[in-house]
């Protein structure tokens, strides 16, 4: 058994509150374990210059540690973005766009801020996979008003970690797991499930291809978990 109880093959509690926030086109608080994240999609009738004219839109995110979010503080990013808070803010925007035919969004922007409340671990597959209901609820509005097609929605996406953590595959790693792994991830599948995105490295030790078979696996099982949780919220 697991610190907190869990079976290495289990999710902790995660709760997906939609429409969150008054103003956004579309929100979710996303409560996992003691990971919270609030996620809001903004909507704007444009896109960058590079895509001007070429009648396709655009997904992007963005994600931030809010400063009392961490153990100790976490100073606000005023001097410009650390390397790990870009890295993030890419992943989320390419895990995204994945779910989205941008042709038939037109040539509109959604950006899906995703702000870290308090930080256990996994904020990044908390971030994607809350995102994406704020994003389907930005989404489902546009549509709603007529302004783009239904075909607008791919595939939805979630993400989950895994880790190697005394040689056991754990599924969801918390903090105190993350920070003794020999090796995580982070895993980004849609319902086809299909990858979108794998992140790994071997932290303390190189891991084997069984071990990432397995971790792939662990994450696979997870995932399904997450989509059907989604689509539970969605349809409300």
């Amino acid at each position: 058994m697991r610190a907190d109880g869990r079976a290495d093959d289990a999710l902790r509690p995660v709760a997906i509150t939609p429409n969150y926030l008054d103003h956004a086109e579309g929100s979710a608080l996303v409560r996992w374990g003691k990971t919270w994240v609030l996620c809001a999609a903004t909507v704007e009738a444009a896109v960058p210059s590079w895509l001007e004219g070429r009648g396709s839109g655009w997904v992007t995110g963005e994600y931030a540690l809010l400063p009392r979010s961490t153990a100790t503080r976490t100073r606000r990013e005023t001097q410009g973005l650390s390397g790990r808070t870009q890295e993030i803010r890419r992943l989320i925007g390419r895990a995204l766009r994945s779910s989205v035919n941008l042709k038939a969004l037109g040539e509109r922007t959604i950006i899906v801020d995703c702000d870290v409340i308090q930080a256990d671990g996994g904020t990044r597959a908390a971030s994607i996979t809350g995102g994406f209901v704020a994003l389907a609820l930005a989404l489902r509005q546009l549509v709603d008003a007529g302004l783009v097609d239904q075909e607008v929605f791919g595939q939805p996406v979630a993400a989950v970690s895994v880790g190697l953590v005394e040689g056991k595959a754990l599924l969801d790693l918390c903090y105190e797991e993350d920070s003794r792994a020999e090796a995580d991830f982070s895993v980004v599948m849609n319902a086809a499930e299909e990858f979108v995105e794998i992140q790994g490295t071997a932290e303390r030790r190189p891991f084997t291809r069984d071990e990432l078979d397995e971790l792939l696996n662990l994450a696979q099982r997870g995932i399904r978990q997450l989509l059907g949780l989604q689509q539970r919220v969605l349809r409300g």
